[in-house]
């Protein structure tokens, strides 16, 4: 872990020689590098996760215009943007948990450490509406997002077919407590429930036209490696048994009595995708292949799955 420390003789530097706005972006850059904070929860480099820090917490948009980068900060602003990156680098909280704002498909969400920090390639699947795999002429009524977290995926899902009913399940209350904080700033009240279940236990006789699924993957050998940044989120949210697919092995067990007869499963197992054909030789799952980064999401339909499972 890093060594920095904000003594008195670094906050009078600090505060004495960095003016503006711009000056303390370019120094938290150079302090995330030299200190190998990890990118990862939103960023995947040192200038990105500086302004993801920075500009919130001088409650100013990502996209503040260039002029006002040369704007000078007040004595109090200086100290307490200092605080926030003394805990990024010594404690390695991430950036979405200081500023309890995290983004997720082009939209902003509150997040605490009661749930993981938004990240899913599943963003690029729900602004394509789930092209080709849904086509634009079919009825999507009902739709279920499996461990919901901040209910990101549930609100943006909302977003992409406003005629819908979404259910945002999570087995864990703390997480569906911020699940409701971002259904309610989004006023979503009237189409996304959030509802406690473990997988399917809390919706029995719950049948959807789309089930979208992000459970925890990571297996027993990535957690043993993952960065500090990773343990101040829910293990939870994260640890799925040795191979990593533990909730999945369950979700692919109980699905099909779950879809319309034309419905869809779309699953994110992240790295454990290679412990999927092991598990499953033959399965008819079909990996999506994505435009804008991530892997490990797969789709499949209520016929296949009751065809596989059922041979």
């Amino acid at each position: 872990m890093s060594e920095f420390q904000v003594t008195e003789a670094l906050t009078e530097e600090t505060v004495n020689d960095l003016l503006t706005i711009r000056d303390w972006l370019r120094w938290t850059t150079s302090q995330f590098a030299s200190e190998g904070v990890f990118f990862g929860h939103g960023t995947d480099n040192a200038w990105d996760e500086a302004v993801s820090l920075i500009l919130p917490i001088l409650n100013l948009p990502l996209d503040t215009p260039t002029e006002l980068m040369n704007s000078r900060l007040t004595r109090s602003e200086k100290e307490r943007l200092l605080r926030y990156i003394e805990t990024r680098i010594v404690e390695r909280t991430p950036v979405a948990y200081l500023t309890n704002q995290a983004w997720f498909a082009g939209m902003p969400f509150y997040v605490d450490e009661r749930v993981l920090v938004p990240r899913s390639p599943f963003a690029e699947l729900i602004n394509n509406k789930f092209a080709p795999w849904v086509s634009s002429e079919q009825s999507v009524s009902r739709i279920l997002d499996m461990c919901t977290g901040s209910a990101c995926i549930a609100i943006a899902l909302a977003q992409a077919f406003p005629e819908s009913q979404v259910d945002a399940v999570d087995i864990s209350y703390d997480a569906l407590e911020v699940a409701n904080i971002n259904i309610d700033d989004y006023m979503l009240q009237d189409q996304v429930f959030a509802i406690q279940s473990d997988v399917f236990s809390g919706i029995e006789g719950q049948k959807y036209d789309l089930i979208v699924a992000n459970p925890p993957y990571v297996d027993a050998e990535d957690m043993a490696d993952l960065p500090h940044e990773f343990h101040h989120e829910p293990e939870l949210g994260l640890a799925s048994g040795e191979d990593g697919l533990d909730v999945t092995r369950k979700i692919l067990q109980q699905a099909a009595e779950h879809l319309t007869d034309n419905g869809l499963l779309f699953v994110e197992v992240g790295n454990s995708m290679v412990h999927m054909e092991a598990l499953y030789p033959g399965a008819p799952f079909e990996w999506v292949e994505f435009e804008h980064g991530g892997l490990g999401v797969f789709a499949i339909s209520k016929q296949q799955l009751v065809d596989y499972f059922n041979d």
